[in-house]
């Protein structure tokens, strides 16, 4: 079922003189010629932002489209427009949008894969982001936690691997007190040592990693307990540490 935003993003291709057909989307006048979602993103998405209305709705428009077409190009379109020096999206309705859809009982590796190589791995954007979608919520999911806190809150952590350590350590050690969190924390603590602008403090880590009540066989988890014991920081910075922890861990 379509939300109110995909409908309206919806309407709005259909003025564009774009629609879906069972084969693809189509543009009116070339019924024979189909375009996959992405090729409507890369060539209408921008257009949302030069649409006459408000700041705040134009936002809400281009996420409607990212729910409709679940095309990556959509969020870059997002960033720009977030970026453009005059006339910028107003902060609170973007980052309300990424909420909304970490939060929701649907697929989200779109936006998270936005968040982790747009937003995240950029270190002037990595803080706010990482506050906005989850930092500055982290006490209140503890504290009540929901099955929509719990559903954003996992899937930031998984990819939060390139946030600076000291900007998302307090949230981490916060997670690490609700159990449906400890996968999502080991999944962040592994992709903070493996990531390519992945970040960590190996002895903080590790007694993270301590307190993750976590499958005896969990895939990685001796390997990654024995690089951090031995005070490596990121697999990029110590590229035989990795190697070095699977090969003791491997030994009878």
């Amino acid at each position: 079922m379509e939300t109110r935003h995909e409908e309206a993003a919806r309407r709005w291709l259909a003025d564009q003189g774009v629609s879906r057909t069972a084969g693809g989307w189509v543009r009116d006048g070339e019924p024979d010629v189909l375009f996959t979602a992405g090729q409507v993103a890369h060539s209408w998405a921008g257009d949302v932002f030069a649409e006459d209305m408000d700041a705040a709705d134009r936002v809400r428009l281009a996420f409607g489209l990212l729910d409709l077409l679940d095309t990556y190009w959509v969020t870059c379109e997002i960033r720009f427009a977030y970026e453009d020096p005059e006339d910028p999206l107003p902060a609170g309705a973007l980052w309300d949008g990424y909420r909304r859809r970490l939060e929701a009982d649907r697929d989200a590796e779109t936006v998270t894969y936005s968040l982790w190589v747009d937003w995240f791995e950029d270190r002037a954007t990595s803080a706010t982001a990482f506050a906005e979608v989850l930092g500055n919520d982290i006490d209140r999911t503890a504290a009540e936690p929901s099955e929509a806190l719990i559903r954003r809150a996992r899937r930031v952590l998984e990819c939060s691997g390139p946030v600076d350590w000291t900007v998302k350590e307090p949230a981490y050690r916060t997670a690490v007190r609700l159990p449906d969190l400890h996968e999502p924390v080991f999944r962040g603590l592994l992709a903070s040592f493996h990531d390519l602008y992945g970040d960590l403090d190996p002895t903080p880590a590790r007694a993270l990693l301590d307190r993750l009540d976590l499958p005896p066989h969990t895939r990685h988890l001796p390997e990654l307990r024995h690089a951090l014991a031995a005070g490596h920081r990121n697999h990029h910075r110590s590229p035989g540490a990795w190697d070095d922890a699977v090969r003791s861990c491997s030994r009878p």
